[in-house]
């Protein structure tokens, strides 16, 4: 999974209701561009450089996978569909909206299309003070001085009033506030990793990730299932209570919420799977005696994939020990799970069907699903 930018946007209007154009701005940035982590407060300044009727602006940071190019185009494309036009002379003009890339990490980029970080942004009052609200420490990769330092030398003398008005954060209509435990479950490839680190990523929630790589066993399971199948459960039967029982304990007060990619019944999946009858029976009350006290999840999210697209994910991510997985053996787990989850009556469950779906490389799928979750 591509890994997230952090970027600042600047935004200004000047045009109709501009209160309204700042707000469907950042929520199209959400939509289209990432998670947007802080927003500035709104001020109210004179036009600058032509005759005009006073601007909103703002600032916000987003995370985002996008290239810069990428970037700046899909802000152009959120200009145009809120209604801005294409310039009619070459000097400043009026605006329903205006985004502009001030930072794309600490990049410095030099090209005709694209100029980061904003080479005026350290001239222009408007810009470093609603900046300095949710960036202040952070430094010019040219200039080498904070925002805070380059806002006290601004020789602009511009006129700037904070107003009343806050712009809202459209990721809040996702919340996952009623949950402190939410569990992201699914067949060998179906994108439970990938999920559970984008939802920490986006939501500030903790990442609790199963450890399965560093088990000997996975691989000599995959040549010879018969012999060692036993041994593989009951090596992932200690190692996963070992880590649950370190992660839920280990309180992060800085995060909101816990997720992650295993829930320990996968287990009781599993073994039935791939154990004998009396080998599973003896390994199901084993598993009750480990796990008695674990906590459950508040939410248990089930990733349904077909075996198609399973079996392109896994030869996407290029396992060596997973390049032999038959058909066969990976319905025998998804029909295990659904068995599993129908009897689960005390377990808060959603069954998404994700098998014409792409939510790491389309963002409208992941919204989508993120929907879903929160439906």
């Amino acid at each position: 999974m591509t890994s997230n930018k952090t970027i600042y946007i600047a935004l200004g209007s000047n045009k109709g209701n501009k209160m309204q154009f700042l707000q469907s701005a950042i929520d199209a940035v959400f939509e289209k561009i990432g998670a947007v982590g802080k927003i500035s407060k709104v001020y109210e300044t004179p036009a600058l450089g032509f005759e005009g009727d006073n601007f909103y602006n703002a600032c916000i940071m987003v995370k985002t996978e996008l290239k810069p190019k990428k970037l700046l185009k899909e802000l152009k494309g959120i200009e145009s569909k809120l209604g801005r036009a294409k310039k009619t002379k070459d000097s400043y003009e009026s605006r329903e909206i205006d985004l502009d890339i001030l930072f794309y990490e600490d990049e410095v980029i030099n090209e005709k299309s694209l100029i980061v970080p904003h080479p005026s942004l350290h001239l222009r009052r408007f810009v470093l003070q609603p900046l300095a609200d949710i960036a202040k420490d952070i430094e010019h990769p040219v200039f080498k001085k904070s925002i805070a330092v380059l806002l006290e030398e601004c020789k602009d003398t511009s006129q700037i009033e904070a107003i009343r008005i806050w712009l809202k954060n459209p990721k809040k209509s996702y919340s996952f506030s009623d949950f402190n435990f939410i569990a992201i479950e699914g067949n060998i490839g179906a994108g439970k990793t990938s999920l559970s680190k984008k939802i920490a990523q986006d939501f500030n929630a903790k990442l609790i990730l199963e450890r399965f790589a560093d088990n000997p066993f996975l691989p000599k399971f995959y040549k010879e299932p018969e012999r060692y199948a036993f041994t593989l459960e009951m090596s992932f039967l200690a190692d996963r209570y070992q880590q649950i029982s370190d992660d839920l304990s280990q309180l992060d007060l800085f995060k909101d919420f816990m997720v992650s990619d295993y829930d320990v019944h996968k287990s009781l999946v599993f073994s039935k799977v791939t154990l004998p009858e009396d080998e599973f029976r003896l390994y199901r009350k084993l598993f009750y005696q480990v796990y008695k006290d674990i906590a459950r999840p508040d939410l248990y999210v089930y990733l349904y994939q077909n075996t198609e697209r399973l079996q392109a994910n896994i030869k996407k991510r290029g396992r060596k020990y997973e390049s032999e997985i038959e058909d066969e053996y990976l319905e025998k787990i998804n029909s295990g799970y659904l068995e599993f989850l129908k009897s689960q009556t005390d377990l808060n469950v959603k069954i998404i069907d994700i098998s014409d779906r792409d939510f790491v490389k389309n963002r409208e799928d992941y919204l989508w699903l993120l929907n879903e979750i929160n439906g």
